[in-house]
């Protein structure tokens, strides 16, 4: 079996309020022992980190996600800077631009977007980015800040945009769209990138994979990826499993995480 860890993985969203449990049961079945889980704004926090408390093999990360700026306030930051001493994530995210939305005022993004860099960077946490239509503004943003590490995740751009962000130690995070015939650059990337900057995602329950368009993606679904990806680069999908695994636990120091056995007050 594969042993697999889904580095971008929404398991807190409502639309897994029915059947978290054998959603959760599935991956372990399929090998995937660990997920990442990035919070998307405040008033998710509390539900993700009580989630996480039970369930060990997921680990949050707490941040304020550009498409939810409707439900983002300034002392939001103040906030997030506190949960972030307090809870000790494994990473600032998910948090970004997006250029695709409309109605999604562009300077208030920058605004929590820089500030939360600047968390990541002063906290020494890597950072989960998001970004659409706007790869050269968060790469540019990401130098700026400095000191800097992370992954941009379901990354959609350009061979030159990804040495780029390879230049500054980033990762690419790739899952669902990479099993898309019609996704011929980003198939011809993964293909042939560095593969210590590759991690294997879902984004669950969004970016379905090819042959379940239309339903809920989930956590299991990383080993169809993995095969995907697997043979794209012409390796056996154990390989493609054990390194980016490894990735993914350096990238987040998963293995230095200290056991979470309560909540803390």
């Amino acid at each position: 079996m594969l042993e697999l860890t889904d580095s971008h993985s929404h398991l807190d969203a409502t639309e897994f309020n029915a059947d978290r449990g054998d959603v959760l049961a599935r991956a372990r079945a399929a090998g995937v022992t660990r997920q990442i889980v990035p919070a998307v704004a405040l008033g998710t926090f509390n539900k993700l980190r009580a989630m996480c408390h039970v369930e060990k093999a997921l680990y949050p990360a707490y941040g304020l996600h550009p498409m939810y700026l409707a439900e983002h306030q300034p002392e939001h930051l103040q906030e997030l800077a506190h949960w972030i001493e307090r809870e000790k994530p494994i990473a600032v995210g998910e948090c970004g631009l997006d250029f695709y939305v409309e109605g999604l005022d562009a300077d208030t993004q920058r605004m929590y977007f820089r500030r939360q860099l600047e968390l990541a960077r002063d906290f020494d946490l890597p950072v989960i980015l998001h970004a659409r239509r706007a790869l050269d503004e968060v790469t540019a943003a990401i130098r700026r800040v400095g000191g800097l590490r992370g992954v941009v995740h379901s990354f959609s751009g350009s061979i030159e945009q990804a040495h780029q962000l390879w230049k500054l130690g980033f990762c690419l995070g790739v899952g669902g769209p990479v099993t898309y015939p019609r996704a011929r650059r980003l198939r011809e990337i993964v293909a042939a990138m560095p593969i210590e900057f590759l991690l294997l995602e879902t984004d669950s329950p969004d970016q379905p994979l090819h042959g379940h368009q239309g339903a809920r993606n989930e956590p299991a679904r990383m080993v169809e990826v993995c095969i995907c990806v697997a043979e794209l680069r012409e390796m056996e999908p154990p390989a493609i499993a054990n390194v980016t695994t490894k990735n993914c636990s350096q990238l987040f120091r998963l293995d230095q995480q200290k056991p979470r056995s309560c909540l803390n007050q």
